[in-house]
């Protein structure tokens, strides 16, 4: 006999009756309309069957199997699970100066599951965490894999590493003033080698390298180089060998430019990319992930939250030109990824990059694509993620309009699975 679950997305009356689909069973989507993002087009009417945590079967005439669950998902725009390339989970800010002083490491632990369950609750089904202390990403993802928390599917790095007095460390305070604690800091090509293999030996996927100044930090530049080519060389180098690949923090054209040379598979931020960084980025298909969201952010509400007018200085500094370098890279057809810096802002809103991005260039479907085909690509799991196709994990999401038309409803996301199972409805 077939079980039928029923979605109503003008009433939401499911949300009384919580359905619950483990991924042992074998269920099958009624998708009204789905968000081909490998084609770049719209499909109507298509059955999607699931099984083992994965799709069998993509079609608009696919016989269901008897003893199949069914969701009705008729009235619903249905996409694959979202990737977000560039997320801070652990953690997001209150008040600066008491999150520095008076919170330890334990405090980011014990809330970092909340985050993480928002974060796919918003329909981030895989998310690559950039940096962490203490390694919490770490047995985050840990815990994840488990099944003894709810969260999206993590790659993490673990502790970033960067140079003394650096975005990476903590500067502006009195040299008698000291942190314990796990620290990403190495100075020179051997200890930088020694930091790679210490995240790798407690469990990073990739590593985090800071190879400019930032934003949210007290060193004097916004984006001015902070390690030599040489040195950027030896990290991946060193990461590559060990079968990890490096996202590199990069804000000035410089540093940038040195991290594509060295051989990163992608560049954060990208803030102030020039014409040559990103003829470098089309010819070594560097990636680049720019969280052109959270200027938005941070200027409206950094101040009230204590943060030192130095740094909301150097935001706004950065956010207009991130912008409009971002618009340029689209126009230079690069290969661009999905990436928040979620954690800067509130995790759980993830979504509201959508909108920038088209503001600034892309088109609905580019976008899209950003967030699956090519994060996926970037991760180095395209054959598992990315689009809705026969073989690969049955990460689903819906919205309740059509995105192509207004890439805002990505913000309001009705329903998420991840490997077959329902973890909002």
């Amino acid at each position: 006999m077939r079980r039928i679950i029923f979605f109503s997305l003008s009433l939401l009356t499911s949300l009384l009756t919580v359905a619950v689909v483990t991924a042992a069973e074998d269920v099958a989507i009624r998708a009204g309309v789905l968000v081909d993002v490998e084609a770049g087009e719209l499909r109507e009417g298509v059955t999607l069957l699931i099984s083992d945590g994965r799709f069998r079967a993509v079609s608009d005439d696919a016989p269901i199997p008897a003893g199949t669950t069914i969701i009705d998902l008729t009235d619903a725009y249905v996409l694959p699970g979202l990737i977000d390339a560039h997320t801070h989970i652990t953690g997001q800010p209150g008040n600066f100066y008491e999150d520095l002083f008076r919170k330890s490491p334990i405090d980011r632990a014990v809330t970092a599951h909340v985050y993480a369950r928002r974060t796919l609750e918003a329909g981030f089904t895989t998310c690559r965490n950039v940096g962490a202390g203490e390694f919490i990403d770490v047995a985050l993802r840990n815990a994840i894999n488990r099944g003894d928390v709810v969260g999206p599917r993590l790659l993490v790095s673990g502790l970033g590493i960067g140079a003394t007095g650096g975005h990476a460390d903590i500067s502006g305070f009195s040299p008698y003033l000291s942190f314990a604690g796990f620290s990403g800091i190495a100075d020179g090509v051997d200890e930088i080698r020694k930091k790679v293999r210490f995240n790798i030996k407690h469990g990073a996927d990739l590593i985090k390298v800071i190879a400019t100044a930032g934003v949210l930090s007290e060193e004097d530049s916004v984006g001015a180089p902070q390690y030599s080519l040489e040195e950027l060389k030896a990290l991946v180098e060193e990461a590559h060998m060990w079968g990890r690949k490096v996202a590199a923090h990069a804000h000035g054209a410089e540093g940038i430019r040195r991290a594509i040379e060295a051989g990163v598979d992608s560049v954060e931020h990208a803030s102030f990319i020039d014409a040559e960084g990103i003829e470098m980025e089309k010819a070594r298909g560097t990636y680049l992930v720019m969280d052109v969201y959270n200027d938005d952010y941070i200027l409206t509400e950094f101040a009230r939250l204590g943060f030192p007018e130095k740094m909301i200085e150097k935001e706004r500094l950065v956010g207009r030109t991130q912008r409009e370098n971002f618009r340029m890279a689209v126009e230079a057809r690069v290969k661009i990824a999905y990436g928040t810096d979620s954690g800067v802002y509130p995790h759980g809103w993830n979504g509201k990059q959508f909108a920038k991005m088209v503001e600034w260039g892309q088109t609905p479907m580019e976008a899209l694509q950003s967030a699956t085909l090519v994060a996926a690509e970037l991760l180095g799991m395209e054959d598992d993620i990315g689009s809705v196709t026969a073989g690969k994990l049955a990460d689903l999401i819906a919205v309740p309009r059509n995105p192509l038309e207004d890439i805002s409803v990505m913000e309001d996301v009705i329903f998420v699975m991840k490997e077959g199972v329902v973890y909002k409805e």
